[in-house]
């Protein structure tokens, strides 16, 4: 992905609808090189509306859900997370992978955390800074940038985020926060 090239900021029309924004990212992610920053723009200017998207979106008491939208060309998919009260993900890593994070309803926090020092040494995960996520926000996260952990804080509300994986990946690192120690995990 690169920074520089594909199309403007300014020219970033905004969708009208998750339809039209999976149509637009499909046009996007044809292109080589991808233009992270416009990936960004275009998963900010689309306006949460619960028409577009409750049909994908499937809640469980027993822990969050990853609700398949588009799988995309190859290159990236699209992927609805149903947070229940009080459910958050295990501390992972992304496969190498750009995530980027909207907010489609209620509130979704982010504790970014650095990577284990050394693999070898059973030590605390360090804890960077904690990002609060609102309606419509967007938030953005490669291997380069840490390890987070996503959730719903909320005692009486349920949330709804829309992650764009690219690439896709199945698997990634899940961290102990304790000890650091990793293993592969499939639900994060």
């Amino acid at each position: 992905m690169d920074r520089d090239k594909n199309k403007s900021f300014n020219c970033v029309r905004e969708p009208a609808n998750l339809d039209e924004l999976r149509h637009e990212l499909h046009k996007v992610f044809c292109e080589e090189p991808i233009n992270v920053d416009y990936v960004r723009k275009l998963m900010t200017t689309y306006r949460s509306n619960s028409k577009d998207w409750k049909q994908f979106a499937n809640f469980e008491k027993d822990g969050y859900t990853r609700n398949l939208v588009d799988a995309g060309n190859g290159k990236f998919n699209l992927i609805l997370l149903c947070w229940d009260r009080k459910q958050m993900s295990s501390i992972h890593s992304h496969a190498n992978a750009h995530c980027f994070m909207k907010t489609l309803d209620g509130v979704v926090t982010e504790e970014l955390y650095e990577w284990p020092r050394d693999t070898n040494k059973k030590s605390e995960v360090k804890h960077i800074r904690t990002n609060t996520y609102n309606l419509d926000e967007c938030g953005y996260i490669c291997d380069d940038l840490g390890l987070h952990r996503m959730g719903n804080p909320s005692n009486t509300d349920k949330a709804v985020s829309l992650h764009l994986y690219s690439p896709p990946f199945q698997e990634v690192f899940a961290f102990n926060e304790k000890t650091g120690e990793r293993r592969e995990s499939r639900k994060h």
